[in-house]
């Protein structure tokens, strides 16, 4: 008998669906109202997801990183780009 797939191994998600179902996980397994296979689940996919979303961001970044230019010098070059959690929030800018 075959597994069950989750939702996040049957199609991939844009990045705002992702992040809206790694919340949703986490909810899940913090509520402890799961059972220990299905917790074991949700970690498991919620596990796939965030590293779909650390590679999302990677590949944001770069993309930013490539359209960045440093104004001034004669020579246009890019420069990584800065993006600094909230202290307050602890939370990114965006």
């Amino acid at each position: 008998m075959a597994a069950k797939k989750t939702p996040a191994e049957t199609t991939p998600l844009d990045f705002e669906t992702a992040m809206k179902r790694l919340e949703t996980i986490v909810e899940e397994l913090e509520s402890g109202e799961l059972t220990l296979e299905d917790s074991i689940a949700r970690y498991e996919e919620g596990v796939k997801l965030s590293r779909g979303l650390t590679s999302k961001l990677d590949e944001a970044e770069k993309r930013i990183e490539q359209l960045v230019e440093n104004e001034g010098d004669e020579k246009p070059h890019t420069v990584p780009a800065r993006l600094e959690a909230d202290e307050s929030s602890g939370e990114l800018p965006f």
